[in-house]
């Protein structure tokens, strides 16, 4: 099943997002958790790619997985950042051999010992450009692509990221998913933003539920995402307790969610960190608000 159409239903819709394992020895640890994850209905799953490719190859496997034993519609990421045409190519190829309709078309990140190197001769500079050969290729893919709602680190403004945020559209993006937010002003700003400059599609805000303090720098140094004062509160409170912490993580990230949902929000995204608990604590907030057959219902 395509994104797309789930996310153009009349009804609230509730993803999920998992990575794949660092190492060999790892994957059975994340086939396990994602496996969970899936068990609880999400209206459709996406799965990560390694930064440079580096966990590339286990990114079709959990999708693979997760879609033959829950039928539960899967988004495959996809980064071009240091990859070669054929590189892209072969991961394609996987991607539709899988049977998997949709691709998450992201640049990605610079490997760090690329940092600073000459760029010049690359396949691929920017996220438009994977886009575009998705879209002018032999398969019918439903395409993602990312946007920020606090600016992406690499633009001069939010007037400019916006501007190249509409090419990614034009060039034949389905759908979009926000970097983490963590104040839901600051998608509705975005969203009217977006809204004005012609952008039409469907929006996700993403969600990251943070359930231990250590997660909070390490969460604003990957995303540059802005921590409200009311949820540093909550850390300075409830950090130093685990089981208290994680709780009122999954509340900070219900709420948000739910205050999502009752301005017209009806799409969300959750980075769930591969947490089962986290998503199932999730879920069943949810369902205890919006009726026991949200999600189950939905798909």
């Amino acid at each position: 099943m395509k994104i797309i159409d789930i996310l153009q239903k009349d009804e609230m819709s509730l993803s999920f997002e998992v990575f794949p394992p660092k190492k060999d020895t790892a994957f059975e640890n994340v086939r396990v958790a994602t496996e969970k994850i899936a068990a609880l209905h999400p209206s459709f799953m996406s799965v990560t790619y390694g930064a440079g490719g580096g966990r590339s190859r286990y990114t079709v496997d959990i999708a693979k997985n997760i879609e033959d034993k829950f039928d539960v519609p899967l988004l495959a990421h996809l980064t071009c950042i240091s990859s070669t045409k054929e590189d892209v190519k072969n991961q394609i190829e996987a991607i539709r051999g899988a049977g998997i309709e949709n691709v998450m078309a992201l640049r990605g990140d610079i490997p760090e010992e690329l940092q600073g190197s000459d760029r010049s001769d690359w396949d691929y500079h920017y996220a438009v450009e994977l886009i575009r050969e998705l879209k002018e290729g032999p398969d019918d893919f439903c395409i993602g692509a990312a946007c920020y709602p606090e600016v992406h680190p690499e633009s001069a403004n939010q007037r400019e990221d916006i501007k190249h945020l509409k090419e990614k559209v034009d060039a034949g993006a389905d759908f979009l998913t926000t970097q983490m937010v963590f104040d839901n002003n600051l998608f509705f700003s975005f969203l009217y933003k977006l809204r004005e400059a012609g952008v039409t599609v469907p929006v996700l805000p993403g969600i990251m539920p943070i359930t231990n303090a250590k997660q909070v720098e390490s969460a604003i140094k990957m995303s540059g995402s802005f921590m409200p004062q009311r949820f540093r509160t909550i850390v300075d409170k409830f950090g130093s307790d685990p089981e208290a912490m994680r709780q009122a993580g999954i509340m900070y990230a219900v709420d948000q969610i739910i205050d999502l949902y009752a301005n017209g929000i009806t799409n969300v995204h959750v980075y769930t960190m591969n947490k089962p608990d986290v998503a199932e604590g999730i879920k069943n907030n949810l369902q205890g608000i919006l009726g026991k057959d949200f999600l189950d219902s939905a798909n």
